[in-house]
């Protein structure tokens, strides 16, 4: 059950690889999941494999480069459980969506298009923005509240256009948003798997072996933790999942799989303030 009272999450990409694992691993710590997908048979699957009741878990049909729609996902979770305490910004287009083996041979300039770039930013950027932008008064109000992005690992960040730029931007904005909220009650915290997860967000065609690749179970731990009480003080951050030890105690596993959003050790490089 919860560690503490029972929260309401409104968890982007719901019925993706990851975003099933969460979704199941909240509503296992007896939370309520506003499940947003914006492929709406997917999320009837989710619904069945789930089993949870309409009480406790809410399919929300959501296209996240839409202001409208996010907008609505988050006047529907509030419409039906009362509120909104939680925010995961899961949903993403990846590499794949671009050609199958775009993972590991990597587009140039040229291939980039303006399209491709636009459809990248809107989906990874703009809508982890409105969707936060349209949660976080309800969450003021409330004096209480969890921001979780997912990123990318850095090494992604800084070889691959135009994923790894998009989940760029979404660290700094993390790291700010952090800055912005802190003593509000609201905490923003990144939660990244750690490298290649085996899910359909990687097409086969990449060319990596799925048996090496990571288990998207492994986030499980992290956002159970994160959306606890026992994470009250704790904003600015970047677990990674793949780091999370589960024999130690949850406060000792997200110490060590952790470290500041963003590339705080940089800080320090510069002349002017």
């Amino acid at each position: 059950m919860a560690a503490g009272p029972a929260k309401v999450v409104l968890l982007t990409g719901a019925a993706g690889g990851l975003g099933t694992v969460m979704a199941a691993a909240l509503l296992e710590a007896g939370h309520c999941v506003a499940a947003a997908d914006l492929d709406g048979n997917a999320l009837v699957r989710l619904l069945e494999r789930l089993q949870a009741p309409r009480e406790r878990l809410l399919p929300v049909p959501a296209d996240v480069s839409s202001e409208d729609e996010c907008n609505a996902a988050i006047e529907a979770t509030v419409a039906h459980f009362g509120r909104v305490d939680g925010l995961v910004n899961n949903a993403g287009i990846g590499m794949s969506s671009i050609r199958p083996d775009a993972e590991t041979r990597h587009p140039d300039i040229e291939e980039l298009t303006p399209d491709v770039w636009d459809r990248f930013y809107m989906v990874n950027v703009r809508g982890p923005m409105m969707l936060t932008r349209a949660a976080v008064p309800h969450m003021r109000k409330a004096g209480w509240g969890r921001v979780v992005n997912n990123t990318t690992s850095y090494k992604t960040m800084l070889r691959v256009l135009p994923y790894g730029a998009m989940k760029s931007a979404l660290e700094s904005m993390s790291a700010v948003w952090a800055q912005q909220l802190a003593g509000t009650g609201i905490t923003v915290n990144v939660l990244v798997p750690g490298g290649p997860t085996d899910t359909p967000f990687i097409a086969d065609a990449a060319g990596w072996p799925r048996d090496k690749m990571l288990r998207p179970d492994i986030m499980a731990a992290p956002i159970r933790w994160l959306i606890s009480d026992a994470a009250n003080d704790v904003t600015g951050r970047r677990i990674t999942a793949s780091e999370w030890d589960t024999t130690l105690v949850a406060d000792e596993a997200a110490a060590a799989a952790s470290r500041g959003i963003g590339w705080p050790e940089l800080v320090s490089n510069q002349t002017w303030w």
